[in-house]
């Protein structure tokens, strides 16, 4: 299933064991290189400390929030080794510009969405600036058509003409 980013800035942590939230999820940690979410900063319920949750400890996404098992699964952020350095990079996908492959503009990421089983981002929302779309509208780019990502952009391919599809009249019998 596909959720917003937007549904996990402030989603409560919830612990399986106590069945009450441990903390608060604040920030999505994710991988520039494959765009997979390798976990959450957390702000822990009980002295205030930001730790984070590593998404292999993540038991279940639900409406209410992120399921864990226990409030051990919670680290500091100076313990993980392996993610360390995706940390230190702190990639943020929003208000990242977005570019075709020629170099056109296509405006900037507004929204993503995550695929709760696989924790990978599926998909970009660009809003485009006013001059370019009177309506306002949002792109949607799935990750299949993202070519390079960069500190300063993201590069997508270019979008293909629709096919124009011919109406076939159906003759009475």
């Amino acid at each position: 299933m596909l959720k917003l980013s937007k549904t996990f800035l402030d989603a409560a942590v919830l612990s399986l064991r106590t069945g009450s939230p441990i903390g608060t999820a604040t920030k999505v940690i994710i991988d520039p290189n494959n765009l997979k979410v390798e976990g959450w900063y957390v702000t822990d319920k009980f002295d205030k400390s930001e730790l984070v949750l590593v998404s292999h400890d993540v038991r279940e996404i639900i409406d209410k929030g992120i399921v864990v098992n226990d409030h051990e699964v919670l680290s500091s952020p100076d313990d993980l080794v392996r993610i360390k350095p995706i940390m230190k990079i702190d990639f943020e996908l929003m208000g990242k510009s977005v570019t075709t492959e020629s170099g056109k503009k296509l405006g900037k990421v507004s929204d993503f969405a995550i695929d709760t089983s696989g924790l990978f981002v599926k998909k970009l929302y660009v809003s485009q600036s006013v001059v370019k779309n009177f309506s306002g509208g949002i792109l949607s780019i799935d990750r299949d058509q993202i070519v390079e990502i960069t500190n300063r952009r993201i590069v997508v391919e270019e979008p293909t003409e629709k096919a124009k599809i011919q109406s076939i009249e159906t003759v009475p019998a």
